[in-house]
């Protein structure tokens, strides 16, 4: 796959509010993860009236539900109609959209979740970006940071970008189904209506409308050739 394809408006091509003030100025979407804490902390800035402050700096509205034994860390905003399980832990930068579940014994950190992604049971979501109906099957995780701890080069057709950045989970658009108990490497891109068959290790760029079944073995789905 070549740079172009890669852009943010090439990944999520219909941004609304608040989501375009993050995305909008951004070639790559994977520009804005550095930019996510501010970004929150602007957004809280004009927040309605429905948005109760639980504590400095964590506004959830009123119709968000949560479950007993839930940590809220700092600097984070849970939209309307949010569902955070028993166990769920965000540290630090969160933004969930209308509708998300953040379930059992989930962990987030500095990521932005588009309205009504699902991340149910045992996942690790942290320097990321989960489009809209994204949904992270038990047990899989987002992994941010390379073995090696070095920055995150990403590979084209047509060249290299350098990243600068050390800390880079994925970027998923919307639509994207993600198997149980697979592991996304740093620097993953999924396109949209896309599904993971589960135990997979995934790394690099997947198209749209495919089915991953592992690293030699991508099919489009009918009606998408």
């Amino acid at each position: 796959m070549k740079k172009e394809a890669c852009t943010t408006k090439k990944l999520f091509p219909e941004l609304k509010a608040p989501y375009d003030s993050l995305l909008q100025d951004t070639l790559y979407p994977w520009e804005a993860l550095p930019k996510i804490k501010a970004w929150i902390k602007e957004v809280q800035k004009s927040l309605p009236e429905d948005f109760n402050e639980v504590k400095p700096g964590v506004f959830i509205h009123k119709t968000v539900k949560l479950y007993p034994n839930v940590y809220l860390g700092e600097n984070i905003i849970l939209m309307e109609d949010c569902e955070l399980r028993p166990g769920a832990f965000l540290r630090e930068n969160v933004f969930a959209g209308a509708g998300s579940v953040l379930g059992n014994s989930c962990e987030f950190k500095n990521a932005v979740l588009f309205p009504h992604v699902q991340t149910p049971h045992y996942n690790y979501v942290g320097d990321s970006i989960l489009g809209e109906y994204s949904h992270l099957g038990a047990g899989a995780l987002t992994s941010n940071v390379k073995s090696d701890k070095t920055l995150l080069i990403l590979h084209f057709e047509d060249g290299e970008i350098e990243t600068g950045l050390k800390k880079f989970g994925v970027i998923l658009s919307d639509h994207v189904e993600v198997g149980c108990q697979s592991v996304l490497n740093p620097g993953t891109i999924i396109f949209s209506h896309t599904n993971i068959y589960p135990l997979s290790a995934v790394r690099g760029i997947i198209p749209g409308g495919s089915i991953y079944k592992d690293k030699n073995t991508l099919v489009k789905k009918r009606g998408e050739e």
